[in-house]
Formats: structure tokens, sequence, C-alpha cells
């Protein structure tokens, strides 16, 4: 089989590049599609000099839609989403679908070098959702740094030096009060993934795949699904860690579980996201209800605005610092500090 020209990989298939040094000195380019006459001969057929109406006309003889022009923001989102997003974790791919739906209403027929950082400043602020806005420019931003390696654009990328809309991180505690009234509700699968959360200071992702195989020689070892940080977290005798897994096994030989999750349900099945969500809601409606009762409105409202995802910085405010960051897997104490820490410093009083 012949290969293809390296001048025309960037061609669709059957799809020639001719270029001619004039005696001016000037370079003619000309496109050409290889196909067959009458005959089954091999003919050229003459697709012009400009390359967009080129493609049109090869789109028409292949009776294929038209490509979208290369110099065109939509000919960037669809190479984007076809070669560097299915190379993400699946979560980080289904978010960057999102945006890139929202990028493409405003940017798709815009060419890739009429975007500045004035036109990104404007998007930004016609965006009414501010959070995902910030988002959106992240992705744009990753998108033009591609198309300079693409060859796509030469221009800097319009997104640096633009200012993101000011984002308050969640500041939600969930106290002894608000815990052990849910904890309460729950069943028991349930009440064993809030203790791992709790105890290990982990995503609930990473919680739910904790395996029997993840305990090796006194630790449990983690490898974090977002950040693919690793983590050997000490198994310490006597230590309420080390009390929740020996609890935690002996049931499951009680019970015959063949597994290797350690988070299952009743069945012995593993835990999805879906049972734990159902099981969370069930357990802290059970909780909020239970405390309306008793006519404790405000604990009401705040069971019902727990999470299950609170656990991480609830464990995180609960020891010291360093510690927190550490277990948390996060390069800088800063960032534990600034996005998981939920309770202020402890002081003494005056007196």
């Amino acid at each position: 089989m012949r290969h293809k020209n390296a001048t025309n990989r960037d061609l669709p298939p059957r799809m020639i590049r001719r270029v001619r040094k004039r005696k001016n000195g000037d370079t003619w380019v000309g496109y050409y599609y290889n196909g067959r006459d009458a005959a089954g001969g091999r003919k050229e057929i003459p697709l012009g000099g400009d390359i967009d109406q080129a493609k049109i006309e090869w789109a028409r003889l292949e009776r294929k839609s038209v490509p979208k022009p290369d110099h065109l923001m939509g000919a960037l989102f669809d190479r984007y989403e076809e070669k560097i997003i299915p190379t993400k974790k699946p979560r980080t791919q289904k978010d960057n679908l999102k945006e890139l739906k929202q990028l493409r209403k405003s940017f798709e027929q815009a060419p890739i070098n009429s975007i500045t950082p004035q036109i990104v400043a404007q998007y930004r602020d016609a965006r009414t959702a501010k959070v995902r806005a910030n988002r959106e420019i992240a992705l744009l931003s990753h998108m033009f740094t591609i198309a300079r390696e693409w060859g796509l654009t030469s221009n800097a990328n319009p997104c640096f030096g633009v200012r993101r809309n000011k984002e308050k991180p969640r500041d939600y505690y969930a106290g002894k009060a608000v815990w052990d009234a849910v904890y309460a509700e729950a069943v028991q699968e349930l009440k064993d993934a809030m203790d791992l959360a709790y105890l290990t200071g982990q995503r609930p992702a990473d919680v739910l795949k904790t395996a029997m195989t993840d305990l090796n020689n006194g630790f449990l070892m983690v490898g974090q699904g977002k950040t693919e940080k690793r983590l050997r977290i000490r198994i310490e005798d006597e230590s309420n860690l080390s009390a929740f897994i020996s609890g935690l096994l002996e049931r499951r030989s009680m019970s015959g579980i063949k597994t290797s999750t350690l988070i299952t349900n009743a069945s012995g099945l593993r835990m999805s996201q879906q049972m734990l969500r159902n099981r969370w809601d069930e357990a802290r409606e059970k909780a909020a209800v239970k405390a309306a009762i008793e006519r404790d409105q405000t604990l009401a409202t705040s069971i019902r605005q727990f999470q299950f995802r609170d656990i991480r910085p609830k464990a995180a405010s609960e020891i010291e610092l360093a510690h927190a960051s550490r277990l948390l897997g996060h390069s800088s104490e800063e960032i534990t500090k600034k996005v998981y820490r939920r309770v202020g410093e402890i002081v003494k009083p005056t007196k």
C-alpha cells in the first residue's frame, strides 16, 4: 500500500496538495481530488487553490458532509473533542463535553485568530453561571494551547491574563449533632462508607473502590482516582481505623461475602455511586424529619445541607493541618487550609 505523502497528511482522504515555485519567486498551491475516469483510470480532478472551497468540493465528490474550515473555532472544537477529550478521565470527559457545548454557542463560527482577551472577558461577564464560566474558560485556554501545537494558530493564548470570576469554596461543616443524627438512621453499609470516608479522608469514589487487596503489611494502599496520587495510610494497632477494618472483616466473614471490595451492600455486591446516593438521601431525610418532629428546625435544616462529600473536609477540619494535608494527598497545606478546613483556629478566651 502506498503511503500518503507527508505534505497531504492534514488533508481528507484522496485529496492532494500540489505546490509549485513560480519564476517570479511566488509559491503556487493547488488542490486536487484523486478520482477515477469513466474507464476506471486514475484522474486528478481540480478543486481550486482555496483550501476551504477545495474541501467543499471534496465533500461533494465523496458525498460527505462539508468539513468545517480549519481557521474557524468549530474545527478546533471538533478536533479537540475527537482527539483530546477521550484521553481524560470519565468524569472530566463528561464535564468537558458540557463546557464545550456552551463554548460552541458563542465561538463556533468565529475565526481562531479573531479571539482576543477582550472577547474572552466579554464571554465571562455574559455568563450567568459564574463558576461554570471559569471552567469553560479554563477548557478554552487548554484548547488554544493545543491549537498552537497543531499549528492552527501562532497567536498568544487569549485566555492568559483574563480574570476569573471569584469563587467561594463550600464552607459547610458537619458537626457532631448532624453526624450522629444521620449515622443513627443509616443502614450498615452506609455506616461503613461513612466511617471509612472519615477515617481515611478520601473522596467518595476512592472510598467505594477500596478493596481487600489494598490492605498490605499494616497499610491501606490508596490510589486517588482524580489526581493519581498514591498514599499508604498506616493501620496502627488499637487505632480507630484498625478497629473499623477488623470489625468489617469479621462481619464479612460471618456473612460469607466473597467480593474483594470492602464496602458492599447487604447482598455482598460492590456499592455503586447510585447505591450510596440512595442510602444517603434516605438516611438524611429520616434524620431531618426526626429533628423537625422534635421541633429542632435548625438541626433539621443543617442535616438537609449535609452531603456525603462533606465528610472529607470534616476529616480535614478535625486533625492537625499538616497531617490533614498529607492524608488528603494535597501538594500544599494552602489547598487544605483554603478549601477543606471548615472550622476556625483554636484560640483562648481573654480570661
